[in-house]
């Protein structure tokens, strides 16, 4: 028996081990897994004869196929390209596999009738009707047939999403795979997904991290975000430190911010979910430079934990008072810089800033003036850093690189903290 080295992202080999009806990939640019399904089912094709089917919702022609990313993926081993004989309209093998290629939508009755089909590989999924799913899914029914799919999220309701990411189907093997995850990812494309990451965030999560497009009127940071690599300058205000504690499954929260140019920096954050409060002070000083020599703010519902941080390597830590209406106010300061400068590897808070948005009435669709209780934990944190300039009223354009913001804490000493406890108020 012949073995062959075979390469394939890390993350794709489970996809591929062991019995499955359903095997997919999805994600964002140069993740490798179009090529990865198409050099497979090249491999299960030597190692029997199969009928495969490459299907896509739309296929006009030949050229609209999977039929040129197959070749290659044959053309990249010699002993696979010895097997298979390679035409202008077919993909056939020695053994007897033969490829077959079709569109769902309008060559249905042409695929109800092709039978023995062992593996049907759709490519370009997120197009895929309700409709053509239900049609080709009872096509495929030779013994131990297997579905495959490929495809760039794009928008959340689709059939594909809601059918084998919101609720997979049973005995499936579906998988996010980005770039991330592709040890060849090529240097070519590292520059324009920098340049997108640049130019356009929102952009950015939808063709990179494989994310469906969620740009609507509801995201309440949408447009006042980038996000840039930068240094602060001597003469920028802060740092600005805040904390949003964890709970079983929310992450706790820490942030480090500057203020300049009338705009506001994000520069460092660290989180987890399931972080232990023993471990919490040496967690967060490890990733958020500075954070126990300076004032950080946290939310005030956690006094017990406040106390255990002040005396275990976080001297400064005070509650913020919660008040009606700190939220919304916190979300108009926030809204009221010229732009929300988020530096690279702070990607929680990035996602976050993306993500966060109103509620929309279920029935009429209207965005409601209420911030949905998600995707906020770093935008917390961030709320109860610059808490002595939103309480007192201050807008992103009131402050400069020449009036600096005065912490009213500046006035405490170490003596103070410990017998003000002003700060366990909720």
């Amino acid at each position: 028996m012949t073995t062959a080295r075979v390469e394939l992202p890390p993350k794709l080999i489970p996809v591929f081990t062991g019995p499955a009806r359903y095997r997919g990939a999805y994600g964002g640019r140069g993740s490798g897994k179009s090529f990865g399904f198409a050099l497979m089912t090249a491999i299960r094709g030597y190692a029997e004869p199969l009928r495969i089917l490459c299907a896509r919702e739309l296929q006009n022609s030949l050229k609209d196929s999977v039929h040129a990313e197959v070749a290659a993926a044959i053309r990249s081993y010699p002993w696979l390209a010895e097997h298979y004989e390679i035409g202008e309209s077919y993909i056939r093998g020695k053994n007897g596999t033969e490829y077959l290629f079709k569109g769902l939508r309008l060559n249905y009755q042409q695929i109800k009738s092709t039978s023995g089909v062992d593996i049907c590989w759709v490519e370009e999924a997120e197009t895929v009707s309700e409709q053509s799913w239900k049609n080709l899914i009872p096509t495929i029914r030779a013994p131990g047939s297997e579905i495959w799919l490929t495809w760039n999220p794009e928008n959340e309701d689709s059939p594909t999403n809601k059918r084998f990411v919101v609720d997979p189907p049973p005995n499936s093997k579906i998988i996010k795979l980005n770039h991330s995850d592709n040890p060849w990812f090529p240097a070519e494309l590292e520059e324009e997904r920098k340049n997108d990451l640049r130019r356009d965030p929102d952009y950015y999560a939808h063709i990179w991290e494989g994310e469906c497009i969620t740009r609507t009127d509801s995201q309440i940071l949408a447009g006042k975000w980038e996000i840039e690599e930068f240094t602060p300058g001597e003469q920028w205000n802060g740092p600005y430190y805040g904390l949003d504690f964890g709970f079983a499954q929310d992450p706790t929260a820490a942030v480090r911010c500057w203020i300049h140019d009338e705009c506001l920096w994000i520069e460092h954050e660290g989180g987890k979910t399931g972080l232990e409060l023993d471990d919490t002070p040496a967690f967060l000083k490890e990733r958020v430079p500075g954070i126990d020599e300076h004032t950080v703010r946290a939310d005030n519902a956690r006094p017990e934990s406040i106390s255990f941080l002040k005396r275990h390597g976080l001297p400064i830590v005070v509650g913020v008072k919660k008040r009606q209406g700190s939220v919304e106010d916190g979300i108009q300061h926030l809204r009221s810089y010229r732009k929300i400068i988020i530096h690279p590897r702070c990607e929680e808070t990035a996602r976050e800033a993306r993500l966060y948005s109103y509620k929309i009435d279920r029935l009429s669709g209207d965005i409601l003036p209420i911030p949905v209780d998600l995707n906020n934990h770093y935008i917390d944190a961030i709320r109860y850093a610059l808490e002595p300039m939103i309480s007192a009223g201050l807008r992103g354009y009131d402050m400069t690189p020449d009036e600096p913001v005065r912490d009213p804490l500046d006035d405490y000493t170490d003596d103070d903290f410990e017998a003000d406890e002003s700060w366990k108020t909720v």
